[in-house]
């Protein structure tokens, strides 16, 4: 039955017809397993028109009921959040994008973003008794089965706040918490034909991090979901910088959009004001911003490199604001790259920019949500 409803969902079948090629099935059990979900009104048929000179009685075409729910995702950054309302064909309902101060805490910060969320979902008018899930991506490790941050290194007094918890009690469902660059790569995966997997998926921000996409297209989260997690991974010979985590080295201290800002000397400001800055410096082809992007992008190319070995990815993506900018960051660790690795790991690799930018991470909270939704346990209760 989960196959039959993604099946819907995504428009791939829109028949009964369709729906018995789509799944092998006999047409016998696609028709009873269809009919709980059309007696559930989760599904509808509806007569299609008879389109020119056609024999036969048109097919009736199926879709996913406007009723049968929606999810709600948040994607925070350090400084700002985006959310969305999506229906169950990940159709987006509803986007904004709110500044936040997670240094203040979790409490206001969730409460805050939760009363966002219910003045979207009322603005599209989507009662609350409808939300099936909310998706939380974080700035953070994250433990994905207890639905917290795990000693995030600027997020103070988040560590093993219920996140999960805290959310589930205020909307009436699920709640799934996961790592923001996660959920970009989950994004970005789905928007891209499915030979392009495995996928890494690189955030360079006020922080780095990474997203891994297995070949199946699923997450690849590791024994504790720490898999991905590269902004802590020590740089042989880097300047010896203090990391927010409080080792010395880390890529995260020497190249990230934070480490520039510190080179760069600008006077203190807004942080996002700050990045701002340096986005306009580049898109100016400011030197001393162009220079210390090149030279960031050489040492996040040899960790990329390693990863590649590693790892053994079609496609390498370069995401967040730095990245978005200019190609420099991109050229850099592509030559870096090339240079580096073994011809085996590089012939059919593809180092890109997102090509989602900004929402990679909107449209992979949707495809978690709506995936679990619709996954056997989350139709069972739909039903």
């Amino acid at each position: 039955m989960s196959a039959i409803t993604r099946l819907v969902a995504s428009a791939t079948a829109t028949t009964r017809a369709d729906l018995v090629r789509a799944t092998g099935l006999a047409r016998s059990t696609v028709t009873t397993h269809l009919d709980q979900l059309l007696d559930s009104s989760v599904v509808l048929e509806e007569a299609e028109q008879a389109r020119g000179v056609h024999r036969g009685r048109p097919a009736n075409s199926l879709a996913l009921s406007s009723h049968a729910g929606f999810v709600m995702v948040v994607d925070m950054g350090i400084h700002r959040a985006r959310l969305a309302v999506a229906d169950l064909s990940q159709r987006l309902l509803s986007i904004e994008q709110v500044q936040i101060d997670p240094t203040s805490g979790p409490v206001p910060t969730l409460a805050l973003l939760g009363d966002v969320l219910m003045r979207m979902a009322a603005k599209v008018d989507r009662p609350l008794h409808e939300a099936r899930a909310v998706v939380v991506g974080l700035p953070a490790p994250v433990d994905v089965r207890r639905g917290m941050a795990v000693r995030p290194p600027i997020m103070p007094g988040w560590d093993e706040f219920p996140v999960a918890e805290t959310m589930s009690a205020r909307f009436g469902c699920t709640t799934v918490v996961q790592n923001d660059v996660n959920l970009m790569a989950v994004g970005e995966a789905r928007a891209l034909p499915a030979e392009q997997c495995p996928l890494l998926f690189i955030k360079v921000g006020t922080g780095i991090g990474g997203g891994l996409v297995s070949a199946d297209g699923n997450l690849h989260l590791g024994a504790d979901g720490a898999a991905g997690d590269i902004g802590h991974i020590r740089v042989p010979g880097a300047e010896p910088v203090v990391c927010a985590c409080g080792n010395i080295g880390c890529i995260e201290a020497v190249a990230s959009a934070d480490a520039i800002l510190r080179q760069l000397s600008l006077p203190q400001a807004d942080p996002v004001v700050a990045t701002a800055h340096v986005e306009q410096l580049l898109r100016q082809g400011d030197a001393d911003t162009v220079r210390l992007v090149r030279e960031a992008a050489v040492v996040l190319g040899e960790v990329v490199a390693t990863l590649v070995h590693f790892y053994n990815p079609s496609r390498v993506v370069l995401g967040g604001a730095i990245t978005s900018a200019s190609d420099h960051l991109l050229a850099g660790v592509r030559g870096v790259v090339y240079q580096r690795a073994l011809p085996l790991a590089t012939r059919n690799l593809t180092l890109a920019h997102s090509v989602l930018g900004a929402r990679a991470g909107i449209a992979g909270g949707v495809v978690i949500g709506v995936e679990l939704v619709l996954s056997p346990t989350g139709i069972r209760a739909l039903l």
